[in-house]
């Protein structure tokens, strides 16, 4: 067709300019607040967020250019092509994407936002100009070159201040005055190439008009009605958008309160990817594991663990992952830990896991449980350890005793019951903490005499029992042995020599018994039966030995009601000088007769009393009685002499025999020079203590004198250091005198040394004149025995005293 040479006149409605302009800022508003998510999204978000920025961009820009040209009347009727309307949006979303795009790059450099301004701007002129081959009329389209051109420099200056303030504004909330600005700006440039671009166009008519077929309506309506569905678009997006933000800036002010709980925690919290990387560690595990944050980010989880239990790790994280079974999941559990200095350290975590389209995370909550391990540790120790000794107590030594009987009697094994034979006089003594030392002492010197597989246990007091596995009756008897000989050394005590013994009885497992119970039972009986042969031994335990502990237990009891029956009574042994066979003296010895059992030996009843505490007071009443009886021979014109009276360890370690002596010296009316107290050996083995108490009975005018002289384990020294008068001869080496020539070198020995340190010498258990002919050729001073009298009442005695009253 041939156009016509003049051009038609246009014009533009006021309202629908104004309604484009708005709607190109609106959609900018819109695209600025999508674009400030583009710098904190990932992955899928970051799709999201780029599809939607360049949606609202493109789709607000093509609004705006079609809006404008829907403002823009000719003077001939205008239709427009659909689908060139449609296609007209392709570029606008396309360049808008790449603005978006680029928004999205964290890393965008100035010449970038040049060359995608290039691009974008080729895309929205493309939009503009294809959007007007839209246009359907009777006259030819063409553009004056130079605005044409500038409509291109608007394009790719608008596109370029676009990207600019897409990538540089902050993500500022809400209408903020910034983002409004911005918004204008945009708008404006697009505004502005857009009626550019139709002030370039040229509409010239043709000579021959023709039938429009394009869509045709009302340009108003129209144009308010694309204007008002893209603006309810933004607006709905708008709404999404804001929602979209309250809810990450609630997400937001969650995780910083959770990060602040995590870093305020005193436990460490660690959490590690699938791969086990560390991806979190907060300031306890810091101070719990020495390393920082930044030293561990991105390692393995395996550099706090130590290497024996890296095995096991990855064994369990590989059946975690195959099954999805969670045995530590959920669960508290006590494992180890390596600190950055190598130190090793137990710990409780719990651990837990989740799972997101990042993958598979967990997290550990670890706390040092040190202080309470050794808390625990300290409390099995008060429940399990003697507190004294540090040995196992009984409750221990039961559970290790059940753990061997476990076993059945395939295995065999040794029970050794140990008391010590004088810790009761060692206590009284030198004090309790004293005692207590002393106790230390030996504990230490039977450790010394243990394998690693026994065990060695304080039951309470001076008991100890000794476990001992795979030990049959022939290594217990030299196990025993071993043990009897390390106690038999001096210990130091308060700077003093201290001497002990111990008395041991075993009991064999299964020939003595398949039960705690019966073993513990079977070896006490037989140390009892160990101190009653002599101490300082051991003795296995036999069946017949029951028998001999229903009787000890009978007398036990029987003695106690015997004391206040008067079932007791004196015997007393004259003691003669052998020069001339002169009655010097005699000594009481107590004797029972039960009513129903008859006579009692005082070698049986003697060491029950000792072991229960009644012979404080039959002591008493043996000391009163002799005291009483002397003084009646006195007042009956006898002759006086002396009455010797046994004084038993535990009676010598009280504190007050002295204040005992002197009641028993008043009541009676005795003169003390007429009392001597026999001492046994062991009761004054503490020669510092025992000079105190001697010294104290020395000044009330009592005659003290050694009782079984030799038989004891204190030194020499101490005949010179107490104020004794008189040795005994044990009557053991008197017996012997003429059948063994050792024993009667030492009775030589000790006549010769009690001469050289002044003392007086008896010896007790003479028997025949052969014997009285040694003692005299050795000049011993006195005797006593059978040879001269066996020990009578005191109403027999009376008889003999008569005739040799007269005979003094």
């Amino acid at each position: 067709m041939v156009p016509i040479e003049h051009h038609l006149h246009s014009t533009y409605s006021l309202p629908l300019v104004l309604l484009s302009i708005a709607v190109a800022v609106f959609s900018a508003f819109v695209s600025l607040d999508i674009s400030s998510r583009l710098k904190y999204a990932e992955r899928v978000s970051r799709i999201r967020w780029v599809s939607a920025g360049a949606l609202s961009l493109g789709l607000g820009i093509w609004a705006m250019h079609f809006i404008g040209m829907l403002a823009f009347h000719l003077e001939a009727d205008v239709s427009y092509h659909i689908g060139i309307v449609i296609a007209s949006i392709i570029p606008a979303i396309v360049s808008s994407g790449f603005a978006f795009y680029i928004v999205s790059r964290q890393t965008a450099r100035p010449r970038d936002l040049v060359i995608s301004a290039v691009f974008i701007s080729i895309g929205i002129v493309s939009m503009h100009y294809v959007g007007m081959e839209a246009m359907q009329m009777n006259a030819v389209l063409t553009f004056d070159p130079f605005m044409w051109l500038l409509s291109a420099v608007v394009a790719f200056v608008a596109s370029l201040v676009g990207l600019y303030l897409l990538f540089s504004l902050p993500d500022v909330s809400r209408f903020h005055w910034r983002k409004l600005v911005c918004s204008l700006l945009i708008g404006l440039a697009v505004s502005g190439m857009h009626y550019i671009g139709m002030g370039a166009a040229e509409f010239t008519p043709l000579a021959t008009p023709q039938v429009l077929t394009g869509f045709s309506m009302d340009s108003t309506l129209l144009a308010f009605w694309i204007g008002g569905s893209v603006t309810t678009l933004f607006v709905l997006m708008l709404i999404s958008l804001r929602n979209e933000k309250q809810l990450e800036r609630q997400s937001i002010e969650l995780e910083t309160k959770f990060q602040s709980v995590i870093e305020s925690a005193n436990d460490a919290i660690i959490v590690a990817d699938a791969e086990r990387r560390i991806v979190q560690w907060n300031h306890g595990a810091e101070r719990l594991f020495g390393y920082a944050a930044s030293e561990v980010l991105g390692e393995s989880i395996t550099l706090i663990m130590p290497e024996r239990f890296k095995v096991a790790h990855e064994q369990g994280m590989k059946r975690y992952r195959e099954t999805r079974e969670a045995n530590v999941i959920g669960r508290t559990v006590e494992l180890v830990g390596l600190r950055k200095d190598g130190t090793e350290f137990p710990f409780e975590m719990s651990l837990g896991t989740w799972e997101t389209e990042k993958g598979l995370f967990f997290s550990s909550i670890i706390r040092d449980i040190s202080e309470r391990k050794q808390i625990e540790e300290q409390i099995n120790d008060l429940v399990y350890l003697d507190t004294l000794t540090g040995l196992p107590n009984r409750r221990l030594f039961n559970d290790r005793l059940d753990a061997l009987l476990s076993q059945g009697s395939e295995s065999t094994f040794s029970l050794f019951y140990i008391d010590l034979d004088n810790f009761k006089v060692i206590n009284d003594r030198f004090g309790h903490s004293s005692g207590d030392v002393f106790l230390r002492q030996v504990t230490d010197r039977l450790l010394t005499t243990i394998t690693k597989s026994d065990t060695l246990a304080r039951l309470g007091g001076d008991e100890f029992v000794i476990l001992s596995p795979n030990t049959g009756s022939n290594l217990a008897a030299h196990r025993a042995q071993q043990i009897t000989n390390a106690l038999n050394q001096p210990f130091l005590l308060e700077s003093e020599d201290v001497f002990t013994s111990l008395s041991i009885g075993i009991s064999l497992y299964p020939s003595d018994g398949r039960t705690a119970g019966d073993l513990l039972k079977n070896a006490d009986i037989a140390m009892y039966r160990a101190k009653e042969d002599g101490k300082n031994g051991f003795q296995f335990f036999t069946k017949d030995m029951n028998e001999s502990v229903a009787r000890k237990s009978q007398l036990a009891m029987a003695l106690r009601k015997g004391i206040g029956r008067g079932e007791f009574s004196i015997h007393y042994q004259p003691q003669v000088h052998l020069e001339t066979e002169v009655l010097i003296g005699v000594e009481a010895l107590v004797r029972w007769t039960h009513p129903e059992l008859g006579m009692i030996s005082p070698a049986e009843f003697i060491p029950i009393a000792e072991e229960t505490g009644s012979i404080h007071r039959l002591g008493e009443y043996v000391l009163n009685e002799a005291c009483r009886q002397n003084k009646a021979w006195q007042d009956a014109g006898v002759e006086p002499f002396r009455v010797a009276v046994n004084i038993s360890a535990l009676q010598f370690a009280q504190k007050d025999l002295p204040d005992i002596v002197s009641q028993a010296l008043e009541a009676s009316g005795l003169a003390p020079e007429y009392l001597e107290l026999e001492l046994t050996e062991t009761v004054i083995q503490s020669a510092q203590s025992a000079i105190e108490t001697m010294e104290e009975l020395v000044a009330l005018g009592v005659h003290l004198s050694i009782d079984d002289f030799g038989t004891g384990y204190s030194s020499l020294s101490y005949l010179k250091l107490f104020p004794i008068d008189t040795l005994k001869i044990d009557q053991h080496f008197t017996k012997n005198i003429e059948t063994d020539s050792k024993d009667a070198a030492l009775v030589k020995t000790i006549i010769r040394m009690a001469h050289e340190l002044g003392l007086n010498v008896i010896a007790e258990g003479v028997e025949t004149k052969a014997q009285v002919a040694f003692l005299k050729a050795e000049d011993c001073n006195q005797a006593q025995g059978y040879y001269y009298n066996k020990p009578m009442p005191a109403e027999e005695l009376d008889s003999f005293l008569y005739p040799y009253k007269k005979s003094v």
